[in-house]
């Protein structure tokens, strides 16, 4: 499988010669400093953000002292094969990107990140951060890293491709499956999908709005793969393929590319996808749009909105732990995360921020007023070993959607494995 072999390219990558990872580090990265940095730098799995990042570090530069440069990595096997490797090496980052979820929680086992609940506490005393957020950053009752974005995933659409087939935003499901029709008919292709990395989009948003109890208890090892609620959603996920509702999924072509050019009508991303419609200078409500997907069950009480938080990391021996934590401490700021949503068209972990894009911006309103149930990306919520064989798994899915059953036993071999020496529920 293509995700198999895209882990073990990183494993390969974590055993390359330290000589390599100095090289790769652009610089010297010893633990020991001979006096306070006044540059840091930000080891990320970002590197399209790389502009909005220097803007950011030179705003921290000029208001609390210490700049910021980032070395961003755009494979995201690689990336994690050096930060893992900095565990044991004199190359650390003073910063680095990650995910919540179990990924977060292995290296919290592993005691290689910094805590940071003193600084949760008084952020959210302050206003900066809410305690609904907190539960993201909690592992074993402590907070660790700090909010890098916080994102809420809908549907970004070609409003130029909607105005000349007069369609408007769905409502409901079976409006949205109205629309794919009506394009398909034009000979328009209705929606993005890849068999990369990204391949669980299409499953956690047509589980999440079937059945969202169901979603929650699978990703706890409370329900298997294999039940009957999750082969249903297979089943409609496989029809929507069959209808030739979808895009090849193995076009490498940008998602941001694909929009654009008309090449898929809806791309289903976070709202920090706005950030590859800024970068092509498309102007929302002209050129894009985006909307909150419908429930595929009308009957549940609330929308199922998809949420995802990445966290920004300091190492627990970081090269200057001082510094490093000075910086966490501003960018969770107002004066930071104003910058930091605007330059990048998005929503903020920080309440106080207000958002430029009016769609984007009442997304977020309405998910902080308790509007929408807000359901952890799967690629947070899913233990590391599931995740990794469900990438896999739908990976294979989306290019032979007749295997479906098969692929659902291969991964709940996995999840039973997993669950048989990790508590469930937790």
């Amino acid at each position: 499988m293509i995700r198999s072999r895209l882990f073990r390219m990183a494993a390969v990558c974590a055993a390359v010669p330290m000589i390599v990872l100095a090289a790769c580090s652009s610089g010297g990265g010893g633990t020991q400093q001979q006096a306070a940095k006044t540059e840091l730098k930000l080891y990320n799995d970002k590197g399209a953000w790389s502009k909005y990042f220097d803007q950011m570090g030179a705003l921290s530069k000029q208001q609390i002292g210490l700049s910021m440069k980032p070395v961003g990595y755009t494979d995201e096997p690689t990336y994690q094969a050096f930060i893992k490797a900095s565990f044991r090496t004199d190359v650390k980052p003073d910063l680095f990107t990650w995910t919540t979820g179990g990924r977060l929680a292995e290296i919290v086992a592993q005691k290689q990140v910094a805590e940071t609940t003193q600084l949760w506490q008084e952020a959210i005393k302050s206003g900066d951060l809410t305690t609904e957020l907190a539960k993201y950053y909690t592992v074993g009752g402590k907070q660790y890293c700090v909010p890098l974005n916080a994102a809420y995933w809908g549907m970004f659409y070609n409003k130029k491709i909607f105005d000349e087939h007069q369609l408007k935003p769905p409502t409901t499901w079976d409006e949205l499956m109205q629309i794919a029709a009506t394009l398909k008919k034009s000979g328009v292709t209705a929606f993005y999908h890849t068999s990369v990395l990204f391949s669980f989009v299409w499953f956690e948003q047509l589980l999440a709005g079937t059945d969202p109890d169901l979603y929650d208890r699978l990703s706890t090892g409370q329900a298997k793969y294999t039940d009957p609620g999750v082969v249903e959603v297979m089943k409609r996920w496989k029809s929507m393929i069959d209808a030739g509702y979808f895009n090849n999924p193995g076009d490498k072509t940008d998602p941001g590319d694909v929009l654009k050019t008309g090449k898929a009508a809806m791309v289903s991303f976070g709202t920090w996808f706005n950030t590859s419609m800024t970068q092509r200078d498309m102007k929302a409500g002209s050129d894009y749009g985006f909307f909150t997907i419908p429930n595929v069950n009308p009957a549940l009480p609330k929308t199922s909105m998809i949420f995802e938080s990445g966290p920004l990391c300091s190492l627990a021996k970081a090269p200057d732990a001082q510094a490093s934590t000075k910086y966490l401490k501003w960018w969770v700021t107002t004066a930071a995360q104003e910058k930091w949503a605007t330059a990048r068209g998005d929503v903020s972990a920080n309440p106080k921020v207000a958002i430029a894009d009016e769609a984007i911006a009442q997304v977020g309103k309405a998910a902080g007023s308790g509007e929408f149930r807000l359901v952890n990306r799967y690629f947070e919520a899913a233990p590391p070993p599931v995740l990794t064989a469900a990438l896999d798994g739908f990976g294979a899915f989306v290019v032979k959607p007749d295997g479906y059953q098969k692929i659902l036993e291969d991964i709940q071999r996995v999840a039973d494995e997993y669950w048989s020496t990790h508590q469930q529920g937790n």
